[in-house]
């Protein structure tokens, strides 16, 4: 799981939260002169109520009843202390911002980062990831009549409608417009209380 969130981290976050219907979503839009983000967080409960462990199967229970099976993959740590009973908690949070650079200067392109963490020997099953990506572009025209600013990168050029008048007056040709996507993810089990001491 080193770099980025893995498939299998960020697929069993998204099957917890989507097949178990135990999720709590919280979402959030804020804008200041130049700067435009929105935000989210989704949390979801399931139970285990099975466990294969030749098939590293386990089977999850929402509060309404709904159940999915799913395959722990081998990065999934310390397989071997989930229990039936024990409750997987999943949270998702992604944000993006979208940035004005007056007079640019940043480089052209897409840069990514990220990183991961799993549990620890002998540590309850737990894992984190989180990856973050920017696009910086060029704008090189403006259309008044529609609000579009078209953008040029590294390898395309795309058109983008702003659609907050306000927003659009600030933006001239020879700015940059800069996209930060980031997302995060983890995955904790917490025992049964009969097995917490």
């Amino acid at each position: 799981m080193k770099g980025f969130i893995s498939a299998s981290t960020l697929a069993l976050a998204l099957v917890i939260a989507q097949n178990v219907s135990a999720q709590q979503a919280d979402a959030t839009a804020a804008s200041a002169p130049g700067v435009v983000g929105a935000a989210q967080t989704i949390e979801a409960k399931a139970t285990i109520t099975a466990i294969d462990k030749a098939k590293r199967h386990i089977t999850l229970k929402g509060p309404k009843g709904d159940s999915t099976t799913i395959t722990a993959g081998p990065e999934v740590k310390n397989f071997d202390k989930l229990k039936v009973g024990d409750t997987v908690i999943a949270k998702y949070a992604e944000a993006l911002v979208v940035e004005l650079k007056k007079g640019g200067g940043l480089p052209l392109g897409v840069t990514e980062s990220g990183g991961a963490a799993a549990a620890k020997p002998g540590e309850s099953p737990a894992a984190g990831a989180a990856r973050q990506v920017k696009v910086v572009g060029d704008v090189v025209k403006l259309d008044e009549a529609t609000q579009t600013v078209t953008l040029k990168g590294a390898k395309r050029t795309v058109d983008m409608q702003v659609r907050d008048p306000e927003q659009f007056k600030l933006i001239k040709v020879g700015d940059q417009i800069q996209a930060t996507y980031t997302e995060a993810v983890a995955i904790a089990v917490e025992p049964t209380k009969a097995a917490k001491k």
